[in-house]
């Protein structure tokens, strides 16, 4: 039987290890992002052959495992078949989850059509050019540059990084968000996630940048560059009654804390029409797909 532990921030030294030879197109595979939704998402772990692998349920408590990290591929189907014996003792809904093309493949390779392999909108990632972002430029961004404009033009602000000397102004912010939409389900563990990356920044890898409106912190973002090439936005927050605030902090983080990547993020829409459409309007440059696996027996 396959022993797994919670996820812990004393983990990450070791998922590190694991994670960083590899490029990952999505934003699962980022220590970050795991500490982020370890309660939301139930995470565990457990080491075999070698390899991490990596145990979820998800908001809508389904069960998983995300794809193996550090296999070789010539002992993948003896590590497949343990986690497929696993999943079935212990009644997991899918085999795999947040799973990336390049193992699609190895798998495929392998077990043919013995599997089931859906792609998971839902869940994919939108992936959008660090420039687009920064400039706003053209017809498909003006009402964004509109957006931001009218912020700049109308509001007294400061944009600063968060250091531990606002991370309580940044909790009562993320608490406030919460409470204004229906903190509870998804929101609730997020909210949960934010605090305990606030309280163990000094141990993670993440940036963050906070506004002030009047003297009133009215929005932070935190985000990571996980290669390169590539950052992730995990959190963005803002007070919606103003005008052009969330279009100040997309433009201006990436701007002043991410430029020397090509792509930025911004994760998925969870099929949350509202965010699916607020991810659109700012052109993404590609949605990168995931996938779920299925046992056909």
């Amino acid at each position: 039987m396959i022993s797994f532990k919670p996820l812990s921030i004393e983990d990450k030294e070791l998922f590190n290890r694991f994670l960083n030879p590899y490029t990952f197109s999505t934003c699962e595979y980022s220590f970050t992002n795991l500490y982020l939704w370890k309660k939301g998402c139930n995470i565990e772990y457990a080491i075999l052959n070698d390899t991490l692998i990596i145990k979820k349920v998800d908001f809508d408590h389904s069960s998983h495992f995300m794809q193996p990290i550090g296999y070789k591929k010539e002992n993948l189907k003896e590590l497949v078949d343990e986690l497929i014996k696993y999943k079935e003792e212990n009644d997991l809904d899918y085999l795999f989850k947040d799973v990336e093309e390049p193992f699609l493949l190895d798998l495929k390779e392998i077990y043919k059509d013995k599997l089931i392999i859906e792609k998971d909108r839902d869940n994919a990632d939108y992936i959008y050019l660090k420039e687009d972002l920064i400039k706003l430029s053209g017809r498909k961004f003006h009402g964004k540059k509109n957006h931001y404009n009218a912020f700049i033009k109308k509001y007294q602000y400061k944009a600063v990084p968060i250091t531990e000397d606002i991370i309580g102004d940044c909790m009562k912010a993320a608490k406030e968000w919460c409470h204004k939409n229906d903190c509870k389900g998804y929101i609730l563990y997020e909210l949960y996630g934010i605090q305990e990356l606030l309280k163990n920044m000094n141990k993670l890898d993440f940036i963050g940048m906070a506004v002030y409106v009047d003297d009133k912190i009215s929005a932070f973002t935190i985000g990571e560059k996980v290669n390169k090439d590539m950052a992730i936005i995990h959190i963005e927050k803002a007070d919606s009654n103003i005008r052009g605030l969330y279009a100040y902090i997309n433009k201006t983080f990436v701007e002043e804390y991410l430029n020397d990547v090509t792509y930025i993020n911004r994760e998925q829409d969870l099929g949350i029409d509202g965010l699916r459409k607020a991810k659109l309007a700012y052109n993404p440059n590609k949605i990168e797909m995931k996938y779920s696996v299925k046992t056909t027996s």
